[in-house]
């Protein structure tokens, strides 16, 4: 069983048990999330695609960790012109783990 999500922006293929990092979500370490955009659900047997959302579908989470990335580095360079600069980003996120799907 299995099912597709949005959030941040993105799309996560997610099943239950799974950990995965995904952009920062409000809540503190150990709080309940619940993400009612779930675009496809399946089974095992039968696929459910939504158009756009499924209806009364819902996976519920609870947060492990709020934390930083590694840092990533950006570099911009403009050949002959004597122009370099060197910038560090390192973009916040939060780590879950899937309790259930529900449908």
């Amino acid at each position: 069983m299995y099912a597709v999500i949005r959030t941040g922006g993105k799309q996560y293929k997610v099943h239950e048990e799974q950990i995965l990092k995904v952009e920062k979500l409000d809540g503190t370490e150990g709080s309940q999330v619940e993400f009612d955009d779930v675009l496809m659900y399946s089974d095992g047997e039968t696929i459910t695609l939504g158009s756009p959302k499924v209806e009364n579908a819902a996976v519920k989470a609870h947060i492990l960790e709020q934390g930083k990335d590694k840092k990533k580095l950006v570099f911009k360079y403009k050949r002959r012109k004597g122009f370099r600069r060197l910038k560090g980003h390192r973009q916040n996120y939060t780590e879950i783990k899937i309790e259930s799907i529900t449908v």
